[in-house]
Order: C-alpha cells, then structure tokens, then sequence
C-alpha cells in the first residue's frame, strides 16, 4: 500500500475512497501522477472541512501496471478498507480484469484508462475519465481529411489500449473513406520498430497513425527520425505528456501531431474556454506541491475524484447514491473535458475534450 489518509475522530464518519495506480512499472508515467493528484486533492478536501462535514480516509494500493495483482487488490479495497468507490485503475488491460470485481461487489469504479470497451457497452457500475479513444480518432482523421491525407498506416502496440485504439481506427477509417495501405503492430517491450516501420515506408501511406503508450511511441518517434522517413506521423493522446518528447528526444519529435488533453495548451486557449480556470488551478496546485507541472493523466484521477465528491454532494456517500450521482453529472467542468453522463453514457466526453497539437522545438503548439 501506497498511503492512507487516516482521519482523527469527528463527528461525522470518514468517507473511504480507494485509488488502484500503477505507481510503480512500466506504467509508472500514468500512475504515479494519478496517485499524487489524488493525494493533493484529498488534503486539501480534508483541510476545508471534508465533504458534507465527513474527512476522506483515502487508500491508495500500487497494481504496478498488473492486471491479476489489480484484482487483488480491487478485492481488498472493497471487503478490507470498506471504501465507497474506486478510482483507478491506470490502464486499461487492469481496468478491463477489475470491471466484474466493481459489478459484482456493486461499489462504483471510475476508471483513468482510455480503452472504449471499459464504458461500451455501459455497465452499471463502471466510468472512466479519459475520452474515449473514437474520440481522439476522429480528430485525426478530421484533421487528415483537411490535408487531403487518405491513405493510411497503422502501428499499434498489441495490449489493450493499442487493441481498442486499432479497432476503432480501422472502423473509423472504412466509415470515413481513408485507405488503409499498411497495419502493423509491435510488442510493448520491443526497443526497435525499424522492421514494421521500412514495410509502412514501402507501402506509401499520407501518414502514419501510432497508437500506443510509452514507451513504444517514443521508439517509434526515434526509428522514424533514423530512417529518414518523411511522412507525416501522428500519435495517440496516450502520450500526450513532455515524457513522450523527453523520451523521444525534441529532434526527433519535431512535427509530430497528436490529439491531447487542454491541460498541455492551457496556456495558450482562448480566454473563453469553459476549462481555463481549472486547468490553471490544477497545474498551479501541482506545480506548489511536487514542484513539477501536472500532466493529463493526473488529471483523469482528478475528474475521478470530483466526479465521486459531486455525488456525494448531491446523493450521499454510500455506493448506490455515488453510483447514481455520477451517472447524473451534467456540465461538470474538469481536466479531461466537460463531462456529460448518462445511462446511455459513462465517459460523458465529446470531440471538445481534445485540440491537435503539433511538438515544435521540444514543446507543444495548437494547431488551429
């Protein structure tokens, strides 16, 4: 176990609120922000007074990016701890083995991984905060059409988060009308992509379509970069962070476009943007606590948290009320976008959640 907020004796019962991250592994850029977001948030919920007057009791358990040792403790979250609702976890091959632990113990589960299988079809008990990945698909492809680009090349890596994104890339493609010239995949552990990328290189694409978390992406970025390959590459919103360009390294980086959160271009949105403000409040908060800026998946544990604090707000604090609380949110302003759920929807984001971004000289620029 990672931490455990305790609370001292009141009047009113502590709320326990369980996080499953993997803070820890090759994960460990998605999680160990979730946890320290997490963490943030709920003492400064705590040092205002807590929620309807209750302290949060928080409990935080590292999945080290495994999905059995998720369950595990997803098990022990619920039948130990006693929590409420569960954020988390990180990804989405954990989310998807810890989905039946949340419907059968009925405790709500607000997931911070992308895959759409998580929330389609809806299961009762069961968010998720990041968009889905059609979502940031079809930015792409919107943005691809404006180019003229049609013919495309993907390269996925072959987990549940690529498995979901090249499914629904394929199908968006054929609904669309792009031409899908190469489709590739590569291993999570692989270090070298040259092979599937001089294949790509010889089928001609518009552009190449990488979908995957680092840090595959990044290798990918650097192979490009070393076989010269000048076709357009773009990349998922899984790597929508500076670790992806640390990684890559800026030359290599240089061009490339993707679909990313608000949180990477607050800076320069417009005035006007509904999620201004808690972008720079969030990122300020961050920046004053660990001394770093925050990133986009810190910010799916944020909206996971605001989502249950709303709810208990609203509903009350046992399992049932938080569960129906969330699937009432209704223009909830947060990191990851404006969510809107509904029976019929448990992620509650649209094509706004995203902009298009283009890495130049090691930082991001909105494309407009």
């Amino acid at each position: 176990m990672v931490s455990v907020f305790s609370s001292a004796a009141s009047a009113a019962p502590p709320i326990r609120i369980g996080g499953l991250f993997a803070v820890t592994g090759p994960a460990s850029f998605l999680g160990e922000p979730e946890r320290k977001t997490l963490e943030m948030m709920v003492r400064d919920i705590n040092a205002r007074g807590g929620i309807n007057g209750s302290r949060i009791d928080l409990f935080i358990y590292d999945t080290q990016g495994d999905a059995t040792k998720a369950v595990q403790l997803a098990t022990k979250l619920i039948r130990n701890d006693k929590v409420v609702a569960i954020i988390g976890p990180s990804t989405t091959g954990e989310t998807m083995a810890v989905l039946n632990v949340a419907e059968k113990e009925r405790v709500p589960l607000v997931s911070c991984a992308a895959g759409i299988k998580i929330t389609q079809p809806v299961r009762k008990w069961i968010f998720k905060t990041p968009a889905n990945d059609h979502v940031a698909a079809e930015k792409i492809f919107s943005y691809m059409s404006k180019r003229k680009q049609r013919k495309i090349a993907l390269l996925t890596v072959s987990d549940s988060y690529g498995a979901s994104g090249r499914e629904q890339l394929k199908e968006l493609a054929a609904r669309k009308g792009f031409t899908l010239v190469a489709d590739e995949v590569y291993s999570p552990k692989d270090t070298d992509m040259t092979p599937q990328l001089t294949k790509i290189r010889g089928a001609k694409p518009d552009g190449i379509i990488c979908w995957g978390t680092n840090p595959g992406p990044a290798v990918v970025t650097r192979n490009v970069k070393q076989l010269a390959i000048s076709i357009p590459l773009y990349q998922s919103h899984g790597v929508a962070s500076k670790k992806y360009i640390e990684l890559s390294g800026a030359a290599a980086a240089e061009g490339v476009i993707l679909p990313a959160g608000k949180l990477a271009v607050y800076d320069i949105l417009p005035k006007s943007d509904r999620q201004l403000k808690t972008l720079r409040e969030y990122d300020q908060a961050y920046r004053k606590a660990f001394g770093v800026e925050a990133s986009t998946f810190g910010g799916y544990a944020y909206d996971g948290l605001l989502l249950i604090v709303n709810a208990i707000k609203k509903s009350g604090a046992a399992p049932v009320s938080i569960r129906n609380g969330i699937e009432q949110t209704r223009n909830m302003v947060g990191v990851s976008g404006v969510f809107n759920m509904s029976p019929a929807d448990h992620n509650g984001l649209d094509l706004s959640a995203f902009e298009m971004v283009r890495i130049t000289k090691g930082d991001w620029v909105l494309i407009r």
